[in-house]
């Protein structure tokens, strides 16, 4: 009888894991289309039907979640001297790129002592990287150097995205941090080897100043951003928190030669057959040389997220037209 049991459940993890492997795949697929997929903006986007949310039980979400989790640890230990891990007090002498984001924001149903406990955790999260240096073939990953946000390390309880919704977390808001980082390098000659996108647009755009789809969002500690030094340069992140922004640099043991203008394209907001809406992008970059002159232009990423609000689709003002 024991026997019996004991194969059940192990026959039931296996079926849960192969579950959760498919659907990894097919986000896989979903977050990196062929480009020559794209006909117009009038084409047929059925293939996003199958972005429909689907409930997931509470065990489901267990597991997946210790399976992903244990698979970056092995995955840590095997790449362990591969990752940059120095630190230097000292600043290097050139400025590549530079951001900065309040702090604070008005987000609707959200409460702001939230964000106050966002402030804390980012302070915790910038100073385990500041002034970390990646040298010629290292990786930088953000967990692998954070580590796992606890109450004992000094983080909060801040707000945490969960399936199109928010909820209370410990260590929530430190996409904040990850969004610059990959902003910034997104803005140098590093290359990003690692990146996720929210599955889910929670918030309509308020002020909106980066496009949308530009950021990188974080879980610990399977949802990672990786970036790889593959240039002969030292490059250095620094990071500065007053009480109202947080700021980051990178910067280089030398200046480059190339600057960088990060675009969005293709940006449409899609009905679906099921009664939601697919909001969708592509992000590119420009790289120029120092007389402005243009170098060549990347397809960086591309971005399909449902979007859990009522989109505000204008009106038809701007097409009509009268026989005056």
């Amino acid at each position: 009888m024991k026997d019996t049991l004991e194969n059940d459940a192990v026959k039931k993890f296996e079926t849960v894991e192969a579950s959760i492997l498919e659907d990894a795949k097919k986000a896989q697929y979903l977050n990196k289309v062929p480009e020559q997929t794209h006909q117009s903006a009038g084409m047929s986007w059925n293939r996003f039907n199958t972005m429909k949310p689907k409930l997931r039980s509470g065990m489901r979400i267990f597991l997946g979640k210790k399976y992903y989790t244990m698979a970056r640890y092995l995955k840590w230990l095997k790449d362990y001297h591969h990752f940059a891990r120095k630190r230097m007090a000292e600043t290097l002498p050139y400025q590549i790129t530079a951001h900065e984001t309040p702090l604070y924001r008005k987000l609707r149903d959200v409460d702001m002592w939230l964000q106050a406990n966002k402030a804390v955790n980012l302070k915790c999260a910038a100073a385990k990287l500041n002034g970390i240096c990646l040298y010629p073939g290292e990786t930088f990953s953000y967990w692998q150097l954070i580590g796992k946000p606890t109450y004992r390390k000094g983080y909060r309880d801040g707000m945490i995205l969960h399936y199109g919704h928010y909820k209370h977390g410990v260590g929530g808001g430190l996409c904040q941090l990850s969004n610059m980082i990959y902003w910034m390098a997104l803005h140098t000659p590093l290359t990003v080897t690692e990146r996720h996108r929210h599955s889910y647009d929670v918030f309509p755009d308020s002020n909106r100043k980066q496009p949308f789809g530009s950021g990188a969002t974080c879980v610990y500690n399977y949802r990672d951003l990786q970036i790889k030094n593959e240039t002969d340069q030292v490059f250095q992140m620094c990071f500065e928190i007053n009480t109202t922004h947080l700021k980051g640099q990178i910067r280089s043991s030398d200046s480059t030669k190339c600057h960088y203008e990060v675009y969005e394209s293709e940006h449409a907001i899609l009905p679906q057959a099921w009664g939601g809406y697919i909001r969708h992008n592509v992000i590119c970059r420009r790289i120029m040389d120092d007389d402005g002159q243009l170098f060549r232009s990347e397809r960086i990423c591309e971005n399909n997220a449902l979007m859990m609000y009522e989109p505000l689709l204008p009106a038809n003002e701007n097409h009509k037209h009268t026989d005056k």
